[in-house]
């Protein structure tokens, strides 16, 4: 992943660019720069809400362009993908927004609720619990010797160790205690991702007929078709920052997977319309 060199890099752009060009003498630099100012912490922190952003986004615009796909295929009017456009979006993006934010509040729940058990195991049974530790670091190629010292080192620090017997014994991560705002942010964020997205595809058919209005429905599908290839190519690219592809790779993956789709319910619409025959004439 190129950076333009002219602009100034944090500790942590640095780093993450040296692993970009496999350079660890950079990365050293970078490294100890950062350890001076102590002013970051090691990791990307945007990241949280990339799953809600990406996910809605992709979701919402192949949800939208699979509707103008297939009823272009159908041969159906302008107005009528509008309406069914317009109504499925905003309702599938509700659904989406509840629905991330419930599954999420319910698996943080859930690990809290697990990490209650952890914590009453190991004040009723601390040997048993030290015990099991030490076995997972034994199977993860630690000496039985160093794994002893270790674990019963942080076993003094009861909640800290609970936290750690949790993404080593269960392979959880313990949620914040503020996770049902977290949660409702994440909800939001996926509704108001999957609304805007989605929306994208059939702005060509609100938008480019008040411009000109003797074009063809074949060319406002075409319109359609080049607005969803860029935003699904720009959307790739901007998940390559949090992955180790290259944007224009991971771009290239999110259009072609997304022109399948697309492919696939223009043929079903198509496929539909020859079937009906005359009674399918009378939806346009």
């Amino acid at each position: 992943m190129s950076v333009d060199e002219s602009a100034p890099l944090t500790a942590m752009d640095g780093i993450r660019n040296a692993y970009y060009e496999t350079d660890a003498t950079k990365s050293k630099a970078f490294h100890d720069a950062r350890e001076k100012s102590a002013s970051e912490d090691g990791h990307q922190s945007s990241g949280g809400q990339l799953k809600p952003i990406i996910f809605g986004g992709l979701d919402g615009i192949l949800t939208s362009f699979a509707i103008v796909a297939g009823a272009a295929g159908g041969r159906l009017s302008p107005q009528i993908v509008l309406i069914l456009g317009v109504s499925n979006i905003f309702a599938d993006a509700l659904s989406m927004g509840v629905g991330e934010f419930l599954s999420s509040k319910a698996e943080n729940e859930w690990i809290l609720s697990e990490r209650s058990r952890e914590e009453w195991e190991l004040e009723n049974y601390p040997q048993g619990e030290i015990q099991e530790m030490i076995d997972i670091y034994e199977s993860k190629g630690v000496s039985k010797r160093d794994a002893e010292l270790v674990i019963n080192t942080l076993s003094k620090y009861k909640s800290f160790f609970v936290d750690l017997m949790m993404q080593q014994e269960l392979e959880l991560q313990v949620p914040d205690k503020d996770h049902v705002k977290e949660s409702m942010r994440e909800g939001v964020v996926m509704f108001c991702s999957f609304a805007f997205f989605g929306s994208l595809p059939l702005l060509g058919y609100v938008i480019i007929p008040a411009k000109f209005p003797h074009l063809s429905e074949d060319a406002l599908f075409r319109c359609a078709c080049i607005v969803t290839g860029c935003v699904l190519f720009l959307l790739g690219a901007v998940k390559s920052f949090f992955s180790s592809l290259k944007w224009y790779r991971a771009g290239m993956e999110t259009l072609l997977l997304g022109g399948c789709c697309a492919t696939v319910a223009f043929t079903i619409g198509q496929a539909v319309h020859q079937y009906l025959g005359d009674d399918a004439d009378k939806l346009e």
